[in-house]
């Protein structure tokens, strides 16, 4: 079967767990996919596709904004020219970044990553709400076929969407072995780690209140940001911000890190908690969203909405025995992209039925 994955909206400057979905899906089915592959991708994305055969799309602007965004992608809808030609030949045309761009009569398969405009519309301005309402939520009503990255995630779009649980499947993101090296374990250090961009729901401000507080019983601890948008005019004290960081230097904190603390208020997965698991960082995690489905029995959850109860998990897993680190090592070493990609073939099937 040819599938063809259109990647035209995919951003790197600031995709996050997006990117990491797209690069980790590319490689694996590079490695594992018995399906004939073309990917079509921006300019700026030109490496994410791994081996897959790659049509790069120098002639589309490279757009910030939804108001700007949507004007190109307007333009892609009416004119898709050569890229409308580039999926001519697939049989399935999956739009891993959602919205359906180039249009195709051929089935098509949705990637929905979240439906946050939704549950926390607050988060998001009128026009960023009307984009995703009408990229986002058309999209996955009208494809032949949805993938969701969690059971959590599912689960929203079949309550705020009304669609047909039949064919809407669940495909977890992977944790690639670059993370679960052998490398030998190193000291922990007396510091948390949290990458996350600096979006409202990241829940940096009750972060700081908690690590107020811990620093009262831990003058030593310090608290590590990476992750793009922390421009706050000061950060409190024993905070520092690293921006954005590679995979090697981020690898470099999780094995180094007392724990991970991931406060986030809302998550279509959350990687990072199972990326720190597989660097044997111990993990305290909120209780929202798709994170206690991500993070099974091996992360200490808590409550994000209370400082207190942050502090008091983070505490507890400092203190984490060798025994739990461990079995957060083995949960993570469960989720893998080659499995992800075998999940996302069976889609591709059902779709093209």
């Amino acid at each position: 079967m040819r599938v063809a994955l259109s990647l035209l909206t995919l951003d790197p400057r600031i995709a996050g767990g997006s990117e990491r979905y797209v690069r980790g899906l590319c490689h694996a089915l590079g490695r594992v996919g018995a399906n004939a592959y073309v990917a079509v991708v921006p300019r700026n994305a030109a490496d994410v596709t791994g081996s897959l055969p790659t049509v790069v799309a120098h002639g589309v602007p490279v757009e910030r904004g939804p108001a700007r965004r949507a004007r190109t992608l307007a333009g892609l809808r009416y004119r898709p020219g050569a890229l409308g030609a580039a999926l001519a030949d697939a049989e399935v045309v999956h739009y891993p970044v959602t919205v359906p761009l180039p249009r195709t009569d051929r089935p098509t398969v949705v990637t929905l990553h979240d439906l946050q405009h939704l549950d926390q519309p607050t988060s998001f301005s009128r026009a960023t709400r009307f984009f995703r309402g009408r990229h986002y939520d058309d999209a996955a009503r009208n494809a032949d076929q949805v993938v969701t990255i969690s059971g959590w995630v599912r689960d929203r779009a079949i309550e705020l969407l009304g669609l047909d649980p039949v064919r809407v499947h669940v495909a977890h993101h992977g944790v690639d072995a670059f993370w679960l090296s052998d490398e030998p374990t190193v000291a922990r250090e007396p510091f948390l780690l949290y990458p996350a961009r600096a979006w409202p729901h990241k829940n940096h401000e009750r972060l700081f209140q908690a690590f107020a507080q811990l620093r009262g019983q831990r003058p030593e601890l310090r608290l590590v940001l990476t992750g793009g948008g922390h421009d706050w005019p000061a950060l409190p004290d024993g905070v520092e911000s690293r921006g954005r960081v590679d995979d090697a230097t981020l690898r470099d904190l999780y094995r180094r890190a007392g724990a991970l603390v991931f406060p986030s208020l809302y998550e279509g997965f959350g990687l990072p908690v199972l990326e720190a698991m597989a660097c044997g960082c111990p993990v305290a995690a909120a209780a929202a969203g798709a994170i206690p489905e991500i993070s099974g029995d091996a992360a200490i959850l808590f409550d994000p909405l209370s400082p207190e109860a942050i502090a008091t998990a983070v505490d507890e897993a400092l203190a984490m025995p060798p025994e739990r680190v461990a079995l957060g090592r083995r949960h993570a070493s469960g989720f893998t992209w080659d499995e992800s990609a075998r999940a996302h073939e069976r889609v591709y099937a059902a779709a093209s039925r």
